[in-house]
């Protein structure tokens, strides 16, 4: 994966935008900030801070990039902005739907300059449909893509809110694929410029390929009640001896009939896949039993090499400070404060990715030299307040 010569102009900030072209930027684009003259994406000052006072958010998202402070609503902002798109590749945004026509850096503006660009925008709800212009932030996206109701043990309890921020990282996710797919497209001459509309309701909506046929045919999946979501036994979560839990997830034969073994308990064998409500509570009872006789660890030592398909809960920092993520690169510690990396291992590494954190407007004048500005119309535009 090398994308080294790929120029990315980068609107977004918080956190699915900038999650999007950090990865794009450790594959190896050049990913150039755009931030406003005040106080720039206002990430950098949301807490926790790390020691130099910066978001931590922001340092986890925002490495190796550039960042250019402009007025996108003044013209001068503007007309600087648009000799940069002549030069990029890619633009990215994550306004509100119809802020960037305002700013007049829309998709048909920026095509006027360059008509290869492959324009993408990130939203809530997308550019289109009766919820384009509603506000939202993660937890609304799962909840109406219906994730949530799922989250419940049962219909009596309330939707539980997931650990991590899933619709702004799936987003950021399907955002960077969808641009490097349309990339892709214009280098195979299937297409040229294009733009693309990401809502991540929509693709949170797309992860419940699972569950949806019944949502889709008149079957509404109900918590706990789905294969997936504790309506099997044998696809569930289990407290162990010491409060800790593990995961059983033994759906093929093969691998139940491996951890009824390990556990020396074959009678259980041939109850593997009843669909008798009874038979299924009576087996979710025996391994509620079962798991609290030994403790997580001593449950690892166990089963942790069986191929039974029984795996730890165990917290974040644990993850991050295995041998595990150790074995796979997880965790870049390079450049300062550690950050959870590229999440993909390759062949083919870019000539550069990750680097350090952007100071605010720290590239401003070295990018904009670059598309023709001199000092003396630097030093105007400075001292009009269009950049910073």
């Amino acid at each position: 994966m090398r994308l080294d010569g790929i120029r990315v102009l980068d609107l977004s900030r918080l956190l699915p935008g900038p999650y999007a072209t950090q990865l794009l930027a450790d594959a190896g684009a050049e990913v150039i900030k755009i931030e406003d003259t005040d106080a720039g994406d206002y990430a950098r000052l949301m807490p926790p801070y790390t020691d130099d006072g910066v978001g931590a958010i922001f340092d986890a998202i925002n490495r190796g990039k550039q960042s250019v402070a402009l007025d996108l609503k003044s013209d001068e902002g503007r007309e600087a902005f648009l000799r940069l798109a002549e030069t990029a590749d890619v633009v990215f945004e994550q306004f509100r739907p119809g802020v960037v026509d305002r700013l007049g850096v829309d998709y048909d503006s920026v095509r006027e300059r360059n008509e290869d660009v492959v324009y993408c925008s990130l939203s809530g709800f997308g550019q289109t449909g009766p919820y384009a212009d509603r506000v939202g932030h993660d937890l609304n996206y799962v909840g109406m893509a219906g994730l949530l109701d799922l989250t419940r043990e049962d219909e009596d309890s309330q939707p539980q809110i997931p650990g991590y921020p899933i619709g702004d990282m799936a987003g950021g996710l399907f955002a960077a694929f969808s641009i490097v797919g349309a990339l892709l497209s214009r280098e195979l001459g299937n297409t040229g410029g294009e733009y693309v509309d990401v809502a991540m309701t929509d693709v949170v909506a797309s992860f419940s390929h699972a569950v949806a046929d019944g949502a889709l045919t008149g079957d509404d999946p109900r918590p706990s009640e789905t294969p997936l979501t504790g309506g099997l036994p044998w696809y569930d979560v289990y407290e162990t001896a010491d409060g800790e839990y593990v995961t059983l997830a033994a759906l093929e034969p093969k691998f139940w009939t491996q951890f009824c073994t390990a556990v020396d308990r074959e009678d259980l064998v041939d109850v593997h896949m009843t669909q008798d409500p009874a038979e299924r509570e009576a087996l979710r009872e025996e391994l509620a039993a079962i798991f609290a006789t030994r403790t997580r660890e001593e449950w690892e030592d166990r089963l942790g090499d069986v191929e039974a398909m029984v795996a730890p809960v165990q917290r974040l920092s644990a993850t991050l400070d295995s041998e595990y993520a150790d074995a796979r690169d997880l965790v870049d510690r390079d450049g300062g404060r550690p950050r959870v990396g590229f999440p993909a291992l390759s062949s083919e590494t870019p000539d550069a990715s990750g680097g350090p954190l952007p100071e605010h407007g720290e590239h401003t004048d070295e990018v904009l030299e670059a598309v023709g500005y001199d000092a003396a119309e630097l030093v105007a535009l400075r001292t009009a307040d269009v950049i910073a």
